[in-house]
């Protein structure tokens, strides 16, 4: 792929750390708000190539993650459910829920299967006219566009055993969220750059004026997180906050406005609860009340079901940047990918999964003393 090895030079990387170690005249925390940036920062070793003064605080970028669990709970009933043939990609099919996960349903006879797209399941819905198909929609802004598409080409198809399950949840005033929130202290945020491909950055100025916090949309690769971190720490040396495009490669001003037209055509703004942070207003989308029909909310009628979740787990911290996946006293011990607590651990872009998988079993306070 083009562009690809050019933004993993280890060479300009060291030097882009140096760099940003000459220009950090005191400490700064910042936030990368996109499950995937935390996996390529600590598969790179990014955070430890920065100066000590510089933290990243790993945010609630990962969707998967902060699907409440009893959205979960619901998913598992739907799934359940005889007549029902229910999709998803495969990252849900072993975050847990109160009472075990989609895999577990698959075991006992459930028809759960593992999709590729949302349009498999249209596709398999005009296929099975005998079955009420449902697809879990999950994601940020990133997945909503396909979601959408979906349920408008079953409305246009006339099928009507299909439905979506939706979790979408919105970035910016996830971003006020925590902003807000007592005892914060991130002072910086990397914007993630398929969020921003879709929707753009016009919403994001007066965040950054309202909260005096410098926003850079970044794209995953090394380079476009260390050039996102050297633009974040020269404006917080300077008393700036502004938005800045570090990924225009792929990021425009405007975004993709076809898909914010097909958005704001299927779905409304709703208030959703994030796991581990609970509700916030206006910070998800529903199906609007031209698409109703296809709500498997309403359709199989879950609106009894409530969750507990496990006593052990402290995800909802890790989702928050309260802590590090290893302040969690159950991580790597009773919590591991094998036999997950959280969905965190599991998630393909989960905090917890990424501090596992790539050896980060020791707290930054433990290695500075060792």
């Amino acid at each position: 792929m083009k562009y690809l090895t050019e933004f993993r030079n280890s060479e300009i990387a060291q030097r882009m750390a140096r760099e940003i170690a000459q220009i950090a005249t005191r400490p700064w925390k910042i936030m990368e708000v996109c499950g995937g940036q935390t996996h390529s920062i600590l598969k790179n070793g990014i955070d430890q190539m920065l100066p000590p003064g510089i933290e990243m605080i790993h945010g609630p970028g990962c969707p998967v993650c902060v699907t409440p669990l009893e959205l979960i709970d619901k998913a598992l009933a739907i799934a359940a459910r005889p007549e029902v043939v229910f999709c998803s990609f495969g990252d849900m099919l072993r975050v847990p829920g109160t009472e075990g996960d989609l895999f577990q349903v698959k075991g006992r006879g459930g028809d759960v299967r593992v999709v590729y797209s949302p349009l498999d399941a249209v596709d398999l819905a005009a296929k099975t006219p005998g079955r009420q198909v449902v697809f879990f929609g999950v994601g940020f802004e990133t997945t909503a566009p396909a979601n959408a598409m979906s349920v408008h080409l079953a409305q246009r198809l006339g099928l009507r055993n299909f439905s979506l399950l939706v979790s979408h949840v919105l970035v910016p005033p996830a971003i006020e969220a925590i902003m807000q929130a007592p005892g914060n202290h991130v002072q910086a945020f990397l914007l993630a750059g398929h969020v921003c491909s879709v929707m753009g950055y016009w919403q994001y100025p007066p965040l950054a004026e309202k909260y005096r916090v410098p926003l850079v949309v970044t794209g995953f690769e090394p380079l476009d997180l260390l050039d996102g971190i050297r633009r974040a720490v020269v404006q917080l040396e300077a008393g700036r906050h502004e938005v800045e495009n570090a990924y225009e490669r792929v990021v425009n001003f405007d975004g993709n406005r076809a898909a914010q037209k097909l958005l704001a055509e299927v779905f409304e703004v709703t208030d959703r609860a994030w796991r581990g942070i609970g509700v916030i207003s206006r910070s998800g989308w529903r199906l609007s009340a031209a698409y109703r029909e296809f709500d498997a909310e309403e359709r199989f009628d879950t609106g009894g079901i409530r969750a507990r979740e496990s006593p052990l787990c402290r995800s909802g911290d890790v989702l928050r940047g309260a802590i590090k996946p290893v302040e969690c006293g159950a991580f790597g011990k009773q919590c591991t990918p094998r036999h997950p607590l959280g969905a965190t651990m599991v998630s393909s872009e989960g905090a917890c999964a990424a501090y596992y998988n790539y050896g980060r079993f020791l707290a930054a306070e433990e290695v500075a003393s060792s």
